[in-house]
């Protein structure tokens, strides 16, 4: 991580003696000419209900929030502001306090915001003044404890980027999600059913407040998808048509400049397009700077297709002789997959092995139902049900998803996970009901559709789910005691690889440690327990074989 980091503020400094055209892009604004400029006036009817207008935000007792929100691009901007008010500044400070984590060096600091000024001095040309104008809406809302780093509008507008900026920290694991689909003789009913683990991962509290959307724009189909505040980006969602959108990050180059986020792009095809057909022609028109898969799932077509974007290259994954469709983290288009960094991310990263596994759980659920949907996206074994250790990133469930999706587009019902990870209940939604009802002024209540959720897992009731939350906070402390060198006792050590005792990481930790205090037999030992563990990646790997090497060598 440290090495990718270094590396970008090295090219920020070459790139910033480069740096014309960004005056302009800091004072860029949207035209608001023709649009709502009404500021709402919100009405608290609870800690978890706010209403202004046809508009409202409730949390559900599954702990969901859901937002209902129509109007014209400004009007939907500046209502989702201000209902989500307290929640657009929880999750600021939570981001922008992930990123003091990653650099806490206050030069470097400054010298990522110079970064971040020169490179999106673009991005304003490649958002559509729709969606600039929804942004700027929601930036009056935001706070100004970070007006350091860019004004309201220009940060708003920066953060729809995250996702694709994480492919630029290419050390920086922000991203990794698997997803499938299945229709005809694999499906229970013989309808398309999707599903999907977003890995997108910026700490656990950053996934508290979950948003899942209803909006009914001016123009366009209305539609769902699940989000955070302030983010209008689709990453999950479904419009009334029974389309339905998510992504996949792939391996891409460092981008030199940012153009059209993948989560805007995908947005735009879930509030204009109503078929596989029409998703493709808008896919095509857009620019985008990192590689991406898009699952695009079609009520009208009863299929799945992968629309697969790069900065040069643009592919399409459909398969006719079959009714399933499997997507991880590297591209299988004739036009992407043959390319080097995506060879080399099937190589070196747990895709392949995430995409095996979800192949091995689509054939051993001959007939795949919402339920069954839910079972594999919680899935935590590897391989032949291998145990791999809790947080592994080599299994469907990593335990740290932002959220996991279900979807049945021909009946327009859509799950959503509910706290943690995807282990909480899965909450129904029926786009039909929702989407037919014009008021909701006279009484405000959860939109879901209690009776077909799915049942939380099981696992949430075992010690091994109270362990690896035990775990957790052992590692922090591990970590410090790496970092200062200092600290561990044996005793500590035992505990710690007690409560996650099949993850491959609890004894590569402890041998650092103690090759760092030069007890190289302890140290021994532990490396050589890791390697008979499942390790996540091939370089993760030859890390601990080199490091076993050099002890050996020492001994």
């Amino acid at each position: 991580m440290k090495k990718g980091i270094d590396f970008l503020f090295l090219w920020v400094c070459v790139m910033m003696l480069f740096s014309c055209g960004i005056s302009k892009s800091l004072h860029q604004l949207p035209s608001l000419l023709g649009y709502n400029a009404t500021v709402p006036t919100v009405k608290k009817h609870s800690a978890t209900l706010f209403t202004t207008g046809n508009n409202f935000l409730i949390q559900n007792k599954q702990n969901l929030w859901e937002l209902y929100v129509v109007g014209d691009p400004l009007e939907r901007g500046l209502v989702m502001g201000s209902l989500s008010d307290s929640l657009l500044k929880k999750q600021e400070r939570i981001f922008f306090s992930k990123i003091d984590n990653l650099v806490p060096s206050h030069f470097k600091q400054h010298l990522l915001r110079q970064f971040l000024k020169w490179y999106n001095r673009k991005l304003y040309l490649h958002v559509t003044n729709e969606y600039q104008t929804e942004i700027y809406g929601i930036s009056q809302y935001t706070s100004h404890d970070f007006d350091h780093i860019a004004p309201g509008y220009l940060r708003t507008l920066y953060l729809h980027g995250a996702h694709d900026i994480g492919h630029a920290l290419q050390d920086v694991a922000l991203v990794g999600c698997s997803s499938f689909a299945v229709w005809g003789e694999k499906s229970e009913d013989g309808s398309l059913i999707l599903g999907r683990n977003f890995d997108f991962y910026v700490g656990d509290d950053f996934a508290q407040d979950k948003l899942v959307a209803f909006v009914r724009p001016t123009q366009g189909y209305p539609f769902m998808m699940v989000t955070w505040a302030g983010m209008i980006g689709a990453v999950s969602g479904m419009n009334n048509e029974g389309l339905t959108v998510t992504i996949n990050a792939g391996k891409s180059d460092i981008p030199l400049i940012a153009k059209t986020p993948v989560s805007i792009l995908t947005r735009e095809i879930l509030q204009y397009a109503k078929n596989i057909e029409e998703a493709v022609a808008i896919a095509k028109k857009r620019q985008v700077f990192v590689s991406e898969s898009i699952m695009v799932g079609s009520a009208q077509d009863k299929k799945a297709i992968l629309i697969e974007v790069a900065p040069h290259n643009f592919g399409i994954v459909d398969v006719p002789n079959s009714n399933q469709l499997i997507c991880t983290n590297h591209f299988q288009s004739a036009a992407l997959k043959r390319g080097n960094p995506n060879q080399n991310q099937i190589a070196n990263s747990h895709s392949q092995y995430r995409y095996e596994r979800l192949a091995e759980l689509l054939d051993d659920n001959l007939k795949i139902n919402p339920q069954k949907a839910a079972a594999i996206l919680r899935n935590k074994e590897g391989l032949n049900n291998l145990p791999l250790g809790f947080g592994n990133e080599k299994a469907l469930n990593q335990l740290l998803a932002h959220h996991a999706i279900i979807f049945k587009p021909e009946q327009r019902l859509a799950w959503v996970s509910s706290n943690p990870y995807q282990l909480g209940e899965f909450v129904c939604y029926d786009l039909n009901k929702i989407f037919k009802n014009n008021s909701f002024k006279d009484s405000v209540v959860s939109l879901q559709q209690q009776n077909l959720n799915i049942a939380k897992d099981p696992f949430m009731e075992t010690i091994a789910y109270r362990d690896y939350e035990n775990f957790k906070i052992e590692d922090r402390k591990m970590d410090f005691f790496l970092k200062n060198k200092a600290g561990l006792t044996a005793a500590f050590a035992k505990n710690y690889q007690s409560l996650n005792p099949d993850y491959w990481l609890v004894y590569y930790k402890v041998g650092v440690y103690y090759e760092q205090q030069a007890a190289y037999p302890l140290a021994q030992q532990n490396f050589e327990t890791a390697l008979t563990k499942e390790i996540t990646t091939l370089p993760q790997r030859q890390v601990v074989q080199r490091k076993l090497k050099k002890i050996k060598r020492k001994l």
